[in-house]
């Protein structure tokens, strides 16, 4: 078995997938992932942010109209439940967040990805404008959402190329894309940055 081949049987699970998103290109799955991803680019493990937004979707928290609409500390009190920090700037960004998508994309994220034209830079520009989720959450935006929007493969972001040079692989995004099926390389970059936070 190769490093790739058992990296994907490892850990080749993305974190829309672990955190209960079935990914697909419609507005509330694409909306999940917006949430999923402010709460993990928070410095913090991983598995908080996963839990926090499985909890914020389970209280019925998953599209933009339901967040916009619960109240500040149903908010808080679903992400207490998860044992997530910084529970009242995060309420607040997640509420904001909400407006903000609803304001500029009517609710769809698929407006956004028109918008962006295949441009990576064009799309972490628009999703930088999302309270709370700055370059590291887009960049977790854009490698999971690969899976669903093509035209942005191959996004191997610097922790998974980090990742990748210390096994010994390319630092090439497109490389290492040649190496995988195009509908594995989101289950492929998450498990390079499994690696690093493993290491």
């Amino acid at each position: 078995m190769t490093t790739i081949e058992t990296l994907l049987d490892q850990g080749g699970r993305t974190f829309a997938d672990e955190a209960g998103i079935t990914l697909e290109d419609k507005p509330a799955p694409l909306y999940r992932l917006l949430v999923l991803s402010v709460l993990l680019s928070r410095r913090m493990q991983a598995q908080l942010g996963i839990r926090a937004c499985r909890e914020l979707v389970e209280s019925g928290l998953g599209t933009p109209e339901r967040m916009r609409d619960a109240t500040w500390q149903e908010r808080i009190d679903a992400l207490a439940r998860a044992r997530y920090r910084s529970t009242e700037q995060t309420s607040t960004a997640l509420g904001e967040g909400a407006q903000l998508v609803l304001d500029e994309w009517g609710g769809d994220l698929r407006r956004m990805r028109e918008a962006a034209a295949g441009d990576a830079a064009t799309l972490a520009g628009h999703l930088t404008a999302v309270p709370r989720l700055g370059p590291v959450g887009a960049d977790i935006f854009t490698r999971e959402v690969q899976a669903v929007w093509p035209e942005f493969r191959p996004h191997l972001d610097a922790k998974a190329l980090d990742a990748a040079e210390e096994l010994g692989l390319s630092r090439d995004p497109r490389e290492l894309a040649e190496q995988v099926p195009g509908d594995d390389l989101a289950r492929f970059a998450a498990a390079l940055v499994r690696e690093t936070v493993a290491s």
